[in-house]
């Protein structure tokens, strides 16, 4: 990444952005809060403009807070200026031994982050229009299968429990579960409209699909978090973000852990990785007919030969 002359750091709320303009000697220059809007953001371009501070020359960074950010990143990504979308874990552990926190000093704090590490963040650059909508199909199919769980949990107590209070609420309950089951047919259906309407997604889909344990949920769910496979130049990457890349545990000559997986993964991304590799060994041991002899896939492969695809 180029260097900048400035840094702003942006703590991203709901409601409001605290923000924090400093020099690359990490002198303050500006310090303030708005709202989380594109006027809100516009005032803060506006109190640069007052200081002969250019959008070319500032660098914005801020902590990645989901639905919230997404504002922010999309109005900077139209006006063509640059920034960096950072983990909230890893700017948090930048910070050392820390007391006490307010929204002020966070804004000051990912300013500081900025510029320390100005040499190793790489700018951020939002999802195609197409995968931001993939998302949001995907997270809304998400609550409605964990609601489906959830609601299905019923119909097991009573037929176990017998209680006559709930057998008056079985029907009701029968039928939620039955309009949740259409409801998430009909996500399915806007998923797949959405893939075949973009040529490019849709060939990936076809080609994570051809790998064996790979299915179209976990296809869409792969091109969604890698943003079209984007955000990652390589499998070991992948791998290490879906913690299924093993690190070894040793110091000095004493200590010599197990190697292992880390616990700073994304945990949803492990679990679809390590049902598609267990779909991978049940079609490997189907297709053997033997009793398990022929070498499998793991999710390591599985991430390996996804990107390689």
């Amino acid at each position: 990444m180029k260097l900048f002359p400035f840094h702003i750091g942006v703590d991203v709320s709901k409601l409001s952005l605290d923000f924090c303009l400093m020099d690359s000697g990490a002198n303050v220059v500006l310090q303030g809060k708005t709202k989380n809007t594109p006027e809100g953001i516009t005032f803060i371009l506006k109190k640069m403009d007052a200081l002969n501070v250019k959008r070319t020359d500032a660098f914005f960074c801020f902590e990645n807070t989901g639905v919230y950010s997404l504002p922010l990143s999309l109005f900077l990504s139209e006006e063509s200026i640059a920034y960096a979308e950072i983990p909230a874990l890893e700017i948090k552990k930048s910070k050392g031994l820390t007391r006490g926190k307010t929204d002020k000093t966070d804004a000051r704090d990912i300013a500081l982050y900025s510029i320390r590490h100005a040499d190793k963040i790489h700018p951020s650059r939002i999802a195609d229009k197409a995968i931001l909508q993939l998302k949001a199909v995907l997270s809304e199919r998400e609550k409605t299968v964990e609601a489906i769980k959830s609601f299905s949990m019923t119909k097991e107590y009573v037929d176990f429990a017998g209680s006559s209070t709930l057998n008056h609420l079985a029907p009701a309950n029968q039928a939620m579960v039955l309009q949740l089951k259409a409801y998430r047919r009909e996500l399915d259906q806007l998923l797949e409209r959405i893939m075949e309407s973009n040529e490019k997604l849709n060939r990936q889909k076809q080609l994570l699909m051809s790998i064996p344990g790979i299915g179209k949920t976990i296809a869409v769910y792969l091109i969604v978090i890698t943003k079209g496979f984007s955000s990652f130049s390589n499998s070991r990457q992948l791998a290490c973000y879906a913690g299924v890349a093993p690190f070894e545990y040793s110091s000095g000559t004493s200590i010599k852990g197990k190697t292992r997986v880390s616990s700073f993964a994304n945990k949803k991304l492990k679990s679809l990785l390590h049902m598609a590799a267990l779909n991978a060994d049940i079609e490997a041991v189907s297709l053997s007919g033997d009793d398990g002899a022929t070498s499998l896939f793991t999710a390591t492969q599985v991430t390996q030969l996804t990107l390689a695809g």
